[in-house]
């Protein structure tokens, strides 16, 4: 599956300087086996097989968005014996460590992005697909105040998009 911010002509954020270096570490640099390895290893999880056969699926392929069911349909295509349970598991881990950002879309569908930098998100209606929007592309304002005790961790905005016919 291609990303699709490269058939829209967005371009994906860079990592910003504020970024952890495993944030920063997500982007695979050289022999995708060997980065996801590294990668697993940075943020304390073993490298097991089923692991790295999912990091390799996920991370291999540059920036994506993709749901539990997506990855299960590209592991069960390559060969790779995992359950719908060890994937979803995985996905949880990896999102826990910092190398997927979770976005939820309706609340009822949850894609996992390979990028973890800060930006927004297009959701193309017709296709259930993701697009990247990077954060210098948006403006934002007037945010509620914060109540006592707490403090914003991240802003995640969701433009909805639907073809018209």
């Amino acid at each position: 599956m291609r990303d699709s911010s490269e058939s829209f002509g967005f371009f994906r954020a860079e990592p910003a300087a504020e970024d952890t270096p495993h944030q920063q570490h997500a982007q695979l640099t050289g022999c995708p086996w060997h980065d996801v390895n590294e990668m697993l290893q940075s943020v304390g999880l073993r490298p097991t097989r089923q692991r790295m056969a999912l990091g390799w699926l996920l991370f291999g392929k540059g920036a994506r968005h993709l749901t539990a069911e997506m990855l299960y349909e590209e592991a069960t295509q390559a060969k790779v014996p995992v359950s719908l349970a060890t994937v979803y598991n995985t996905l949880n881990q990896l999102t826990d460590a910092g190398l997927l950002r979770q976005v939820s879309v309706d609340g009822t569908k949850t894609y996992f992005d390979t990028n973890v930098t800060q930006h927004h998100h297009f959701y193309l209606e017709n296709n259930h697909e993701l697009v990247d929007i990077p954060v210098t592309h948006v403006s934002m304002q007037n945010l509620p105040a914060v109540p006592a005790g707490y403090e914003i961790s991240r802003v995640d905005m969701v433009v909805r998009l639907r073809k018209i016919s």
